[in-house]
């Protein structure tokens, strides 16, 4: 996937510059970008605040946590399975 060269706090100031009264052609002038890659943005991150999308990066870091966690746990059950049954 193609990185891209603006923040999404900076995603989310170009979106509210829109909800300020802006057109869409005049802010995708002003910062380089097609109109459907701000309404693809639009889709991902319309009603965000800056906090809001601290949060949810947080909470995704602490999901890939918990998925190593648990992946790790199948993992050790397994083996502890495999050695039970080889035992009987």
């Amino acid at each position: 996937m193609k990185k891209t060269k603006f923040t999404e706090s900076q995603i989310i100031g170009i979106l509210k510059q829109q909800e300020s009264g802006q057109k869409v052609t005049d802010i995708c002038r002003e910062h380089g970008i097609s109109q459907p890659t701000f309404y693809q943005w639009k889709t991902k991150y319309s009603g965000m605040d800056v906090n809001h999308l601290k949060k949810l990066k947080e909470m995704e870091a602490e999901l890939s946590q918990y998925k190593k966690i648990v992946a790790e746990q199948t993992l050790q059950i397994t083996v502890l399975k495999d050695v039970i049954e080889k035992k009987l």
